[in-house]
């Protein structure tokens, strides 16, 4: 990340899950179910789950990883937390951090591990009670099936919470303000080179502004600068490492290759200094090339123009050419058309944006998740999500003794 978007990650949206959920903590607490007289007491208490959570979290945000970690702690639950381990360090110190701050020690059991070792041995324990994952969704499938193989063993059945990525778009409609798109657009793509699961990297653009579109895209993509994260003036850097950099280069070096496919800017990916791909732009005419599709993770955008007069169709494709359903955004002046849009879409993405772009959801505001392959859609950053950490139990108290074994209504009926 750069300075400031690392900032943004590891301090703030950080502190923002911990007094968020600790204040959610407090709300969730307070409700009571209804007690009808003074003969019956119903009272509700949150218990924490029967056995531990298994915390599983990504290298791209320090903040996810403290999350994933601390709010089933927050609701009483021991947590063994496997990190990611091109993201060791970060993580060590908000364990280190935690600690600190009053976590007993042992309530977060720190765990780097191999995956293959880390399911034989903790997903497949007989107290697993809870998954807490954020990562691809090929790894959170084969964690959901391992579960299922081991619940003849389990104590309880398992809850299987999961944020898996997606293949992010951006809409744009013939009314909308272009400038905004344009400029809303780049960001979503090539922020932290494209290595958020909110990335916008489908892009749909009607044929009658198309040429302006192209045009501001490319001035702007020309200018963003690819280099050291500590630089200030720097907007992108590095990917995280070879396997990434090796397969976002495969997807370019695809659509090089590719009649369907047009480079329009970008394309050049060097590791002499590091894992950098630059700020790449292909158009493509199949819209549904594996670009369009598949989830890339990287700073690629793939661009398809479509008529003006098949908006709907349009909006079919975006609905069903993923199995994502992550996030999106809807640019758009036309009232009828915008309303008409976020009905339409409505389960292509958990969170949607209009004339904003499709990243930067923040805690407490915009509470994130998605459904279909991109997760189970428990909306981390809302009260929501620290629910599927405990256990209800309710308990009625009569005060009343009773001693006849038969019901008034019995009497009237001789």
């Amino acid at each position: 990340k750069t300075v400031i978007q690392a900032e943004i990650d590891a301090a703030c949206e950080l502190t923002d899950f911990l007094r968020f959920n600790a204040y959610y903590a407090q709300e969730v607490y307070k409700y009571q179910p209804i007690s009808p007289s003074n003969e019956v007491s119903n009272t509700y208490r949150l218990r924490s789950l029967e056995g531990f959570v298994a915390a599983i979290s990504p290298f791209n945000f320090s903040a996810i990883a403290g999350n994933l970690s601390s709010a089933p702690a927050l609701m009483g639950n021991a947590v063994v937390w496997k990190p990611s381990s091109t993201a060791l360090l970060s993580n060590w110190i908000i364990y280190k951090i935690f600690e600190e701050a009053g976590f007993a020690p042992g309530v977060i059991s720190f765990l780097p591990s191999k995956p293959l070792d880390f399911s034989d041995h903790v997903i497949s324990s007989p107290d697993l009670a809870a998954v807490n994952f954020t990562g691809s969704v090929a790894t959170f499938q084969t964690i959901w099936r391992n579960v299922a193989d081991n619940l003849t063993k389990n104590k309880t059945f398992p809850r299987m919470i999961g944020e898996c990525g997606g293949k992010d778009f951006h809409l744009i409609h013939p009314s909308a303000d272009l400038q905004t798109a344009i400029t809303q657009t780049a960001r979503a793509a090539f922020e932290y080179s494209g290595q958020k699961c909110s990335a916008c990297s489908r892009l749909y653009v009607p044929k009658s502004i198309w040429p302006k579109i192209e045009v501001g895209l490319l001035d702007i993509t020309s200018k963003l600068k690819l280099g050291s994260p500590l630089e200030f003036d720097t907007f992108l850097s590095a990917v995280i490492d070879g396997a990434s950099f090796k397969r976002i280069k495969g997807c370019i070096d695809y659509a090089e290759n590719d009649d369907n496919h047009k480079i329009l800017i970008g394309g050049q990916a060097t590791f002499e200094k590091g894992f950098f791909v630059e700020p790449t732009i292909i158009v493509t005419t199949d819209p549904h090339s594996k670009l369009i599709t598949n989830e890339i993770f990287g700073p690629v955008l793939t661009v398809f123009v479509y008529d003006d007069n098949k908006i709907d169709q349009t909006m079919e494709l975006i609905d069903s050419s993923t199995p994502y359903g992550l996030t999106g955004a809807i640019f758009a002046n036309d009232k009828k058309f915008l309303q008409k849009s976020i009905d339409r879409l409505k389960y292509s993405a958990g969170n949607l944006y209009i004339n904003d772009k499709c990243t930067g959801a923040v805690v407490g505001q915009q509470p994130f998740g998605g459904a279909r392959v991109s997760g189970t859609n428990d909306k981390a950053g809302a009260p929501h999500y620290l629910l599927r950490w405990v256990s209800p139990q309710n308990i009625k108290q009569t005060n009343v003794p009773l001693h006849d074994w038969s019901y008034p209504y019995m009497s009237s009926a001789k």
